[in-house]
């Protein structure tokens, strides 16, 4: 009787995984099964035994889905088989130590990888990258930036070795930059953690850890995604525990740290940064994202070349993937339709990118490079000055900023055959370019201190508000409040140039005063506010306490913080949007939350933020002497423009993208 019941049992056990079986077979979903995933889990080098193996998967805004538990053998090892996951979602795994509050993390992408390695390494690359989405340990979020944040990881940490990625260990940045050393202290700690600190060590950890927009984490896996979320709160704390736990011996010799090169000064900030290079990238100007987090930019000069204000050959276009893998040709970059060298102007559309040249030239190609157009196919060929600026409206109109003419190039819907010059009044070498929910279009004068406004259908009636000297970048927030930057403050003596003077001889012109005007520390620059209704709550401008100088590019992110490209600041400034939340208690419109700087970062015009929360920066100068001099020191006569393109992991709120119009959180 047992046996026939133990039978029976089977035989319904073998009928309901059928049923399952043809069911899941019968469904809509489509799920790619992993055959075999083998594993391993370290802390401090040595297996970590008996902790339990969670395999995740997420696609979109939903909690992520456990897929399945397992646990590690004496030896740290594990194995997983013959389990599905959705087709488009990206796995990761989260490792629980059996008796410590140890979580570790890595992120597998959509292709999971046959081996992998997870530990402290890991875990710092995929919370930094996934900063973003991490809530406890279940990620989730905008499926794009999910992608992203999985396709970069492998950037900082190889998740089938545990060990440093490949472009991590690239020497512009192994050398140039500190990330290499501040992923292994952050490592170390994650190690000192679970090994050789006691409970009072771990606790002062914990809190120093907290973002500033959440709660004391409860792991380390919490404690690393809320240093990634606001890596600027607590440098010095966390550095200084990091010299508890591994002391530095009196003799100077090196730190019992588990990896190496740890840093040797406590840091700004925690943040993560990477420089990529190649694809014709040198110089870059206006930084746009494209509807698959595809990155393009116009470089002003061609990479290689000893170009600056006086003497230059004209970059083209570059497209950087995702996780910065260059896509357009080496040198040259993406060429055609008469443009050479491009300055503020790229702008992306759902279908196309667009790019204007220096020479008048407009550039427009599908997102493989090619040109979709002719240079005659233009209704104004031959007869544009300067081009910088292109703003993209939500409708798909497309607008242009002519700098030496005074003028606009309107193209509705963005169609080529239509496009028409279109005059208006308060025009003074038009720069940048942002077109509102209300069809209204703002432009910025670079020669000037105002922004013009006009409703796109009316052109002949303008108004002009005041901002800065020498007006620049313009970005709308998702309230629709226009977010401009300016070179000059207004109590700053603005230079005189000429009506009509060629783009490059402003910069040289430009460069040749402030650079004395800036020595000893001074600074110059604000960032202006103007409301729908016209009104500005800090009409002289936001300085941010004195940290923007010379500011070029803005940008606004999904929590409609501000991003400023602070040129002669050499970084990047985080400023407090429009009442914006998460920031510090009696932080205020304005404010300057952070200032990010770096070895890799140069002399920035433009920084992006991306579906992930990524904040891209344009490095556009480097050395000023041989960007301006008539004759420069022949040894960085190609040091002129900026060698790069730096991304800094999951420090603001998702984008959506392209911009079109207002600025959007990603969803």
């Amino acid at each position: 009787m047992k046996r026939l019941f133990r039978c029976c049992a089977a035989m319904l056990m073998v009928s309901a995984w059928l049923a399952l079986f043809f069911a899941a077979a019968n469904s809509t979903a489509v799920a790619k099964t992993i055959e075999m995933l083998d594993g391993r889990v370290e802390l401090g080098g040595v297996p970590l035994d008996g902790a339990n193996v969670v395999l995740y998967a997420t696609k979109g805004p939903d909690p992520a889905q456990r897929i399945v538990t397992v646990t590690t053998t004496p030896e740290g090892s594990f194995r997983i088989f013959d389990v599905a996951i959705p087709d488009d979602a990206v796995a990761y795994l989260v490792v629980h130590d059996k008796t410590r509050p140890i979580a570790l993390l890595s992120i597998l992408g959509q292709a999971v990888p046959d081996q992998v390695v997870v530990n402290e390494l890991t875990t710092v690359a995929s919370a930094f990258t996934a900063a973003r989405f991490i809530d406890g340990e279940s990620i989730s979020g905008n499926p794009l930036g999910l992608r992203i944040a999985a396709g970069n990881a492998p950037n900082l940490v190889d998740p089938t070795t545990g060990k440093w990625g490949e472009v991590l260990l690239d020497p512009i940045n192994s050398t140039e930059n500190t990330t290499l050393a501040r992923l292994n202290t952050l490592g170390a700690m994650i190690t000192a953690f679970g090994t050789i600190a006691d409970d009072e060590w771990r606790k002062a950890f914990l809190k120093a850890a907290t973002p500033t927009d959440g709660s004391t984490p409860k792991d380390t896996l919490g404690a690393l995604a809320g240093i990634a979320r606001t890596p600027w709160a607590n440098p010095k704390p966390l550095y200084d525990l990091f010299d508890k736990a591994y002391p530095r011996p009196n003799d100077g010799s090196r730190r019992s740290a588990p990896f190496v090169p740890y840093l040797a000064y406590s840091p700004p900030d925690f943040a993560m940064m990477l420089k990529f290079a190649g694809g014709g990238i040198y110089s870059a100007g206006k930084i746009c994202f494209d509807a698959k987090g595809n990155l393009w930019s116009g470089q002003n000069w061609m990479a290689g070349s000893q170009s600056g204000v006086i003497r230059n050959i004209g970059g083209g276009t570059v497209k950087l993937a995702p996780n910065g893998t260059s896509l357009s040709p080496p040198i040259v970059g993406f060429t055609g339709m008469g443009v050479d060298g491009i300055g503020w102007g790229t702008g992306v559309t759902l279908d196309k990118v667009w790019v204007t040249s220096f020479n008048g030239s407009i550039g427009v190609m599908d997102f493989d490079g090619k040109p979709v157009a002719s240079e005659s196919d233009f209704p104004m060929a031959g007869k544009t000055g300067n081009l910088m600026g292109v703003g993209v409206a939500g409708n798909g109109d497309v607008w242009i900023a002519d700098g030496t003419k005074d003028q606009l190039l309107h193209f509705p819907g963005g169609s080529v055959k239509d496009g028409r010059v279109v005059t208006v009044e308060g025009l003074k070498s038009p720069f940048g370019i942002a077109i509102d929910a209300q069809n209204r279009v703002w432009v910025s004068n670079s020669q000037s201190d105002t922004v013009v406004r006009f409703a796109a259908n009316n052109p002949s009636k303008s108004e002009s508000f005041r901002a800065g000297i020498g007006v620049r970048g313009v970005n709308l927030d998702s309230k629709g409040n226009l977010w401009v930057v300016s070179n000059m403050s207004l109590n700053f003596p603005p230079p005189q140039v000429p009506k009509g003077t060629s783009i490059m001889k402003q910069f040289q012109m430009v460069l040749e005063y402030l650079a004395p005007k800036l020595s000893g520390g001074k600074t110059t620059g604000v960032a202006n506010m103007i409301r729908p209704d016209g009104t500005q709550p800090e009409p002289m401008g936001f300085t941010g306490g004195g940290v923007v100088n010379v500011p070029w590019g803005v940008s606004i992110d999904g929590n409609d913080d501000v991003w400023i490209g602070n040129f002669w600041g050499r970084g990047v400034v985080l400023m407090a949007g429009d009442e914006t939340k998460g920031h510090r208690d009696g932080t205020k419109t304005g404010d300057a939350i952070h200032v990010f700087q770096s070895g890799s970062i140069q002399m920035v015009t433009d920084v992006a933020i991306d579906p992930a929360g990524n904040a891209w920066v344009a490095n556009n100068w480097n050395n000023v002497a041989a960007a301006g001099e008539a004759d420069p020191a022949r040894q960085t006569s190609t040091w002129g423009g900026g060698d790069g393109i730096v991304c800094i992991y999951g420090v603001a709120a998702p984008a959506k993208t392209p911009v079109m119009g207002q600025a959007r959180a990603a969803n």
